[in-house]
Parts: C-alpha cells; structure tokens; sequence
C-alpha cells in the first residue's frame, strides 16, 4: 500500500483538507498525524477494527493503552469518569499543551482502548491540525506515536512513511514537529497518592511540583 501524503498548513489549516483528514478518521481509516510532539496515529476510538489497526500497525502490546487528543475540558469529562480537583488544576494552566492526564474512564469509552485498565490518557494538543481534526470529526482522536513499538518516534511526515512501509494509506503532513520531545504524563487515578508522573517529557516534573506548591 502506498500511502498518500496529505500537505496542510500547520498554522492555517485548509478546512477541506481537514474536513478530508476527519471524514477519513469517521470512515474506519488510521491516519498519521501532527501533534505539536511526535508524529501520531489518529483514528476513531469508539471504531473497534480502527483501534485494533493502530495495534497492528505500531506491532504495540495490547497491554498497553491508547491516548487520546480532546478538543476541550468539557470533551475531556465525557470520557472520564468524575474529574479531580488535580485534574482540572492541571488542565486549565497547561492545556492545550504536552500534558498528558491519566484519568478513570467513563463506561462509555471501549475497554479496547483503555487495554482492560479502565483507565484513559487525555491530552489537548497546542497544534492547530489536529484540534481542527477533533473539532471536524465531532470525536476523540487517538494519539499514539506514529513508529513502530521500540523504534525512534518520528517529527515528519516522511519519516512517518519511511518507518511504517505502508501500513497506513494516509499521512496529514504538517511540516516538522515543533518539538522532538514527547509529553508529560501524570497518572490521577490513585485516590490516596492524587498525582505521580508516570513520564517526564516536554513539561519538568519540578514545574509539576511547583505548580501544586504554589497552588
């Protein structure tokens, strides 16, 4: 298969080509994707053989589960069981942004995508393409790199193409990643620790730690 590269403009983007990136995402397809980290996967979460596609194409454990990019708050607490105060904190002073949020997820969001945790990682991204993807499409996209498991995460379209061989028909291209760094991840769903980063990226976990001091 050899996949299309789609050219939009990462800070203007063509609102057909973006409506084309969403009607693809709504139709079953996984496309590679801009965010304002590494490449990633998009595909349509509540689409069970999309979801089992971004598997297949990263060769990724089913163990582990897929992060999702939301539009909003308000989307972010559809797919969430109720939201902690941590959770909110965090949201409103780095999203959007390369802050990923592990959260308990609502009984509405497949067990497929959480890998049978119950639980989900949400992230809004400060990246114009994807935002007007999630906006288009009316959905959560998924967010996974787009890389082979155990292989370098990519910052272009071409390295995209050049690593997957095929295994995807559509690669939006974006121009390069602003950042070559992946995000922070902070796990919420322990009652009794209330935050732990999980993995520090492109925010310091000392900022972390200043941010709740402070607070």
């Amino acid at each position: 298969m050899r996949s299309e590269i789609v050219k939009i403009s990462s800070e203007k983007p063509e609102a057909s080509l973006i409506r084309y990136a969403a009607d693809q995402i709504r139709a079953g397809e996984v496309l590679g994707m801009p965010t304002d980290t590494f490449y990633g996967l998009a595909a349509d979460p509540y689409n069970l053989r999309a979801v089992d596609r971004v598997y297949e194409i990263k060769s990724r454990s089913r163990h582990k589960p897929l992060s999702l990019l939301v539009e909003s708050i308000d989307q972010a607490e559809e797919l969430a069981q109720p939201l902690s105060d941590e959770f909110y904190a965090l949201a409103r002073r780095f999203w959007p942004g390369p802050l990923t949020l592990i959260v308990k997820a609502s009984s509405s969001l497949p067990l497929k995508v959480t890998a049978n945790t119950g639980h989900v990682a949400l992230r809004v991204p400060n990246s114009q393409i994807p935002l007007a993807v999630v906006q288009a499409a009316k959905i959560p996209i998924t967010a996974t790199s787009a890389n082979l498991s155990g292989e370098s995460e990519c910052t272009t379209a071409l390295a995209v193409r050049d690593q997957l061989q095929g295994r995807i028909s559509i690669i939006v291209d974006g121009g390069t990643s602003p950042r070559d760094v992946a995000s922070t991840i902070i796990d919420l769903t322990d009652e009794e620790v209330r935050w732990r980063v999980l993995r520090e990226g492109a925010i310091p976990s000392g900022e972390i730690s200043k941010f709740f001091a402070q607070g």
